[in-house]
């Protein structure tokens, strides 16, 4: 299984084209979040009607997952939240979004949302528990934060990773986590684009401008990793 991973397009629609036409040479395409751009000038529901026909055009294609990030919430629930509803309004047979457990072949997919608040962060821990229980040779998270204390979520002054996220890592023990949020991570001196806690490695490929996106693509079967960028190409091992 090859799968190919980006995350923060921020409403890039030339970047979104070029995913739109690798999609078909992979078994499955992850978006880890942020695909809006909530600092733009344009409305939010007018980026969220464009995204959604390259979502479906996608997914024509190949197996799409996608998380939401902190730019994708456009409502807040009763807990005064940002929550992203218009992504459960994309799903179908293949196209996975928040709160999904998935099997590929013998991978297990889930994909989480980005937490706001105590509600959703709930929300999150009941999930995982959840999808725990399912049984699978691989489990593969989809999840925008990367941990805390980890060169994934190293902005070249100081760490802004999901503390959360590394009391979960400690419980569950996935084999994969994908993430993106923090763009600079890969590009600055002690950050990187992998990591490894324990069993469990994480990846964020970063933010590059450009009309190809800072990527990751994953050969399941070789157990190779290798990253693009405008930094160039690099590999690692993760089985």
């Amino acid at each position: 299984m090859r799968i190919l991973l980006a995350s923060d397009l921020h409403y890039n629609l030339k970047q979104f084209d070029w995913l739109d036409r690798q999609s078909d040479s992979f078994d499955a395409v992850i978006l880890a979040g942020d695909l809006l751009n909530i600092a733009s000038h344009l409305d939010l529901n007018m980026q969220i009607e464009v995204i959604k026909k390259y979502l479906f055009r996608m997914c024509e294609k190949t197996h799409l997952f996608v998380c939401s990030g902190n730019h994708d919430g456009n409502e807040k629930n009763a807990h005064d939240e940002f929550i992203a509803p218009w992504l459960q309004e994309v799903r179908s047979e293949k196209l996975h979004v928040d709160g999904d457990s998935i099997q590929l072949g013998d991978t297990l997919f889930t994909v989480f949302p980005w937490w706001d608040g105590d509600v959703t962060k709930q929300e999150v821990a009941s999930q995982l528990e959840e999808a725990s229980k399912l049984k699978a040779s691989q489990w593969f998270w989809i999840y925008h934060a990367p941990p805390d204390e980890s060169p994934t979520s190293w902005t070249g002054k100081r760490f802004i990773g999901d503390r959360e996220l590394n009391q979960w890592l400690d419980q569950y023990h996935p084999d994969l986590v994908v993430t993106g949020h923090i763009h600079e991570s890969p590009f600055k001196n002690e950050g990187s684009w992998h990591d490894q806690i324990d069993s469990t490695w994480v990846f964020n490929a970063g933010n590059n401008i450009g009309e190809v996106p800072a990527h990751i693509v994953f050969d399941m079967n070789s157990g190779k990793a290798t990253w693009v960028s405008l930094a160039g190409v690099e590999e690692v091992s993760f089985l």
